[in-house]
């Protein structure tokens, strides 16, 4: 492997494909490449790759499905290819597990930064808590199993889900903007802010008795969102 890790890039254009893997290879990075869904699977159970590059749409088994069924078996880091106006599967991606997303047409350059710096985040050693139980009311996270429950009952969160529920539980009544939240959970200094909008999304649904009305994730208007403690302290 070499220093900057291994990418597998799965794209049906042969074009894209070509392109990104030279400017990836440049950066620095081993490259495996993948011209439908099927074939993408199979190189990642072969070769482990420390980041996907994604496109959405591939005829056969999309970049959506296989997006989901790589967040069955990992949290490798993913980064979806989009088109202009492609809106929905962008968040579409969001909500199944990807980490960020480039929209086509884009500079090769631009996607080849995305990739290391989502990579270079994704390395990061989380820093150890101070606190190795966190609860609020029926809410309780143990921070070194990094395992979170509701009511005694496991919630199936994913690992950026936990990351933003402990960033909200150690930090309650401060209100945060997207942007910050991008910097302080993902550790992004660039990105699109939606990726914390989607995150937040789902937190509820888990979390919140109704989502459409949550009590401990609040929105504050022109701000973002705070989280309200059930039990003050």
């Amino acid at each position: 492997m070499t220093e900057q890790g291994r990418v597998l890039v799965v794209d049906d254009d042969e074009t894209v494909r070509d392109v990104v893997r030279r400017y990836l290879e440049v950066a620095g990075f081993e490259v495996d490449v993948a011209g439908d869904g099927t074939e993408g699977l199979r190189l990642f159970s072969e070769t482990g790759p420390d980041l996907v590059v994604l496109d959405v749409m591939m005829p056969g088994l999309n970049g959506l499905e296989v997006c989901r069924r790589l967040r069955q078996v990992s949290q490798v880091p993913v980064v979806m290819l989009t088109a202009l106006g492609e809106e929905e599967n962008r968040i579409a991606g969001l909500q199944l597990g990807a980490d960020d997303y480039v929209t086509k047409p884009f500079s090769p350059k631009e996607l080849a930064l995305r990739v290391a710096s989502v990579l270079r985040r994704a390395r990061m050693p989380r820093p150890e808590p101070a606190a190795r139980r966190i609860t609020d009311g029926d809410l309780s996270l143990q921070m070194t199993a990094r395992q979170a429950t509701l009511g005694g009952a496991e919630l199936p969160l994913t690992s950026r889900e936990f990351d933003l529920l402990a960033f909200f539980l150690t930090h309650p009544g401060v209100a945060f903007s997207r942007a910050d939240l991008l910097e302080k959970v993902w550790g992004w200094d660039f990105g699109d802010q939606s990726t914390v909008t989607v995150h937040v999304r789902r937190l509820r649904e888990k979390i919140e008795r109704n989502p459409a009305k949550p009590v401990r994730v609040a929105t504050v208007w022109g701000v973002g969102y705070r989280y309200d403690p059930v039990v003050r302290p």
